[in-house]
């Protein structure tokens, strides 16, 4: 009865088993392989793809500029979330559904609209550029959108309700008799918080970057819709070696497509291992 039971999962599973091996595994794999392949398309396996990554500047800066965004976008957007979060928690009833809404509404407003949107409010002719440049306010004015820096402001934007989406539920593990019990011992509320509420909160937190993260560094129609090729980062250097339409280099491409995907599984041992040296102390 149990092997029957058993096929019949298996059977189940078949088709989610072959989406994953024709869109994810075989893709994968195939980047894998041709990044080792020798650009001439000679049988063999190489590293030239891998030495011209770290020796070129154009590429060395690709990664520098990712991973500058990813990080501050995240922590940024983490920072800002976590109060909101906390705002929603602490108020809770009708406020809290419709801040819900609203996050749910603005975390789908992303990629090309988003960055449109910030041409028209920040670029070089947009509405709050030219109130800075007649009013003399210097930030608005002369600010600088096409450059990491305005990557950087895009990013934050959809960073924060995307983590604000992901924290709220963690929240919900915070009791309000810790709270009341800590003010009872003598404390405050921000000895709540430092004692009690952020370590507890922690490993939510820690998924929650390691998440950002991976989208902020793996994020490619905001960036190309606002910068095309003029801000080199990973993403965008991937792209113009499979559709670029001066040189085309697929095996150049896959390396670089490796090393991103190495910098996404790289954020998600290390927060793995912070999580298992927190959890061992809690123990």
């Amino acid at each position: 009865m149990r092997k029957t039971q058993t096929k019949k999962y298996l059977l189940a599973l078949l088709p989610f088993v072959i989406l994953v091996g024709l869109f994810e595994i075989i893709p994968i794999a195939t980047i894998i392989v041709r990044s080792f392949t020798p650009e001439s398309g000679e049988i063999g396996l190489t590293l030239a793809n891998y030495v011209q990554v770290f020796t070129k500047k154009l590429y060395r800066s690709a990664i520098f500029n990712s991973l500058i965004i990813a990080v501050f976008s995240s922590v940024i957007g983490l920072f800002v979330a976590f109060f909101g979060s906390k705002a929603a928690y602490e108020k809770g009833g009708r406020a809290k559904k419709i801040f819900m809404s609203l996050l749910n509404m603005v975390s789908n407003f992303s990629g090309v609209p988003l960055a449109f949107a910030y041409i028209i409010m920040l670029g070089n002719t947009g509405i709050l550029t030219l109130i800075g440049q007649k009013y003399g306010i210097q930030f608005l004015a002369e600010f600088p959108l096409y450059s990491v820096v305005g990557l950087m402001f895009t990013y934050i934007y959809f960073q924060i309700p995307l983590s604000t989406l992901l924290l709220l539920p963690a929240f919900e593990s915070i009791k309000k008799e810790w709270k009341d019990a800590v003010g009872l011992l003598g404390g405050t509320s921000r000895t709540f918080w430092m004692k009690v509420g952020i370590p507890v909160l922690m490993p939510s937190i820690l998924g929650t970057f390691s998440a950002m993260f991976a989208n902020a560094i793996a994020a490619y129609a905001t960036a190309y819709a606002l910068v095309m090729n003029n801000v080199s980062i990973l993403p965008i250097r991937i792209s113009e070696q499979f559709v670029g339409d001066v040189v085309q280099n697929p095996h150049l491409g896959g390396a670089l497509a490796v090393i991103l995907m190495a910098l996404m599984v790289l954020s998600v041992f290390i927060n793995e291992k912070i999580l298992q040296k927190d959890r061992g102390h809690q123990e």
